[in-house]
């Protein structure tokens, strides 16, 4: 495996959970071939942009590619950093033996939800696509008493293994990530499918930029695009 020397550094990570199940296979690859350290830590996409705005620093930062483009915009990423790591469209979960939704057709899937007794999203761009797409549906009233939209940083397969969300909607890698304690029903309909790109950049206040680049370079390698795409997503 072909990987850049980080000169020994420890690279400062700041990324969205919906990478995490092919990050935590490929960062221990990363250390060994690399020499360096990574210190990773986990949040939603609303909690990095506070984070950033509220002046913490990192040397990469990964996430949606709107939220890159965005702390470019505002200065906080180095503009020419951003890399597109990962494609990850919208999952469909239930409860592990549980009766599994009609996914064939939006209308097959609209009246699943109409029939379902609770229903859990992200508060992430999955979730927010869907809180649109039941309005385009004219079905989130009749909905809205029984949806749960999980914090920043939830897993919703977590909500659908405990019994707590018949139906459960998020990225297919974060749903994947949760493995066995549900069933992966599978993609949204093609027709109102939404793909989120995930992107990594370079904090404009990073203290090992050299390494942080040898990491990203990495993440969007050959290498890692097996693992990628093992864990429910496309390479970037």
């Amino acid at each position: 495996m072909a990987v850049p020397s980080a000169d020994s550094a420890e690279i400062r990570v700041l990324a969205s959970i919906a990478l995490k199940g092919a990050y935590l296979e490929l960062a221990p690859r990363f250390e060994r071939a690399s020499g360096a350290r990574l210190a990773t830590e986990w949040a939603g996409t609303g909690p990095i942009m506070e984070r950033m705005q509220g002046g913490e620093s990192a040397d990469l930062v990964i996430g949606p590619a709107k939220l890159i483009d965005q702390l470019i915009a505002l200065g906080k990423i180095v503009p020419g950093s951003r890399a597109d790591i990962a494609r990850s469209g919208i999952g469909v979960a239930v409860q592990r033996g549980a009766p599994r939704p009609d996914l064939g057709s939006a209308d097959a899937l609209k009246r699943a939800l109409l029939l379902a007794k609770s229903i859990a999203y992200s508060s992430g761009p999955s979730g927010v696509y869907l809180a649109g797409l039941f309005r385009q549906m004219g079905i989130a009233e009749e909905l809205r008493p029984k949806v749960t939209q999980t914090p920043p940083g939830t897993f919703v397969g977590e909500l659908v293994a405990r019994g707590e969300a018949e139906i459960g909607f998020q990225q297919v890698a974060e749903l994947f990530h949760v493995g066995g304690a549900i069933d992966f029903v599978g993609r949204l309909p093609p027709e109102i499918q939404q793909i989120t790109v995930f992107s990594g950049g370079i904090h404009a206040g990073a203290k090992a930029p050299g390494a942080a680049r040898a990491l990203l370079r990495f993440l969007t390698g050959p290498d890692a695009a097996e693992v990628i795409r093992r864990k429910g997503m496309e390479p970037g």
